[in-house]
């Protein structure tokens, strides 16, 4: 996670505090950032309680988080016409507005906000336990600083990737959708200790602890999937009898054909939100 950078100088905005906007706002104060260079606006007053208690003052309202440098606009894409709506006669060149609104294009928020530096983020669920995937996609005004500062936010939660705009589709569906692919995997790997006789929540323990420790596993030591699988699979084995059900189930070319599709709903989505 990183903890040093601009970051602890620089003032932050967010319209929304949501799960998204809410989890980060909790990540840059765990990092180190004076939650009085962080500011807010969202009209559930839970949320504002909930983050008051941090020591993040709200704003009134969406133009006054425009009187920061740098706004995350953290809405979901059902309102962010009206976002962009109310923001639009506060954005100039002077602001960084980093976008994490699903499926909502480059082109569209530039359009929008035609004065304004933009990033687009693609972040996954799991930021909101410090162990997210974000992919980041920088607009044409956008500076290499930015980007920079970018990828120091969303370290705070996880994982960052600088990425093309056209390769977003592909980082929704690979880390976003992925969340819930994995999670119908990890069902399953738990319902075989059941299966087996193991009590369910013990069961659901343990294959979520053997899934985090594969990740980590693997980022840690760099290592190949295929290698991590050889390392298992003794000759004879009980892996590797569980892996050839596996390949008879066709597993990977099922989860292969739900990133796909994921992806191709993704652009599809992007598509009709620019209507």
């Amino acid at each position: 996670m990183m903890q040093e950078g601009r970051l602890k100088e620089i003032k932050l905005g967010f319209i929304g505090a949501g799960a998204m906007g809410g989890a980060l706002m909790r990540g840059l104060v765990a990092a180190g950032v004076p939650p009085a260079h962080l500011t807010f606006y969202d009209p559930d007053p839970q949320r504002r309680q909930d983050l008051e208690t941090l020591g993040i003052a709200p704003a009134r309202d969406n133009p006054e988080v425009m009187q920061f440098p740098v706004v995350v606009l953290a809405v979901k894409p059902q309102v962010i016409d009206q976002a962009l709506g109310e923001i639009q006669g506060s954005a100039r060149e002077q602001h960084l507005i980093i976008s994490i609104a699903a499926g909502v294009p480059l082109s569209r928020l530039e359009a929008a906000l035609p004065q304004a530096r933009l990033i687009r983020a693609m972040p996954n669920t799991p930021l909101l336990v410090q162990e997210g995937m974000t992919g980041l996609a920088p607009g044409s005004r956008a500076r290499p600083e930015d980007l920079s500062l970018a990828l120091e936010l969303f370290g705070t939660v996880g994982r960052a990737v600088v990425v093309e705009d056209k390769l977003l589709d592909a980082v929704t569906a690979l880390s976003a959708s992925g969340v819930g692919f994995a999670a119908i995997f990890l069902e399953a790997l738990a319902d075989g200790g059941v299966r087996l006789g193991l009590p369910r929540a013990l069961a659901l323990e343990m294959a979520a602890q053997t899934l985090v420790g594969a990740g980590r596993l693997c980022l840690a030591e760099s290592l190949h999937p295929a290698a991590m699988k050889d390392a298992v699979a003794s000759p004879g084995g009980t892996t590797i009898a569980g892996l050839h059900a596996l390949e008879q189930g066709g597993l990977r070319g099922v989860v292969m054909d739900a990133v796909l599709a994921a992806a191709l709903r993704a652009k599809e989505m992007a598509g009709a939100s620019g209507k």
